[in-house]
């Protein structure tokens, strides 16, 4: 009880702290990361392949 309690102050801005969707957001925020930097790296080599096919 004490948490749901502790939950709404943060919701409604009565105590500092995280809110739960914030927390959710953060917590999703390394696996967009990684999922990122793995897009960057595709991207990086597929223009290294086509920079040396038009040589």
């Amino acid at each position: 009880m004490r948490l749901w309690v502790s939950q709404a102050e943060v919701g409604a801005g009565e105590r500092d702290d995280l809110t739960s969707g914030e927390r959710e957001e953060l917590a999703a925020l390394p696996r967009e990361n990684r999922r990122l930097r793995e897009d960057v790296d595709t991207l990086k080599r597929a223009a290294a392949f086509c920079t040396k096919e038009t040589r």
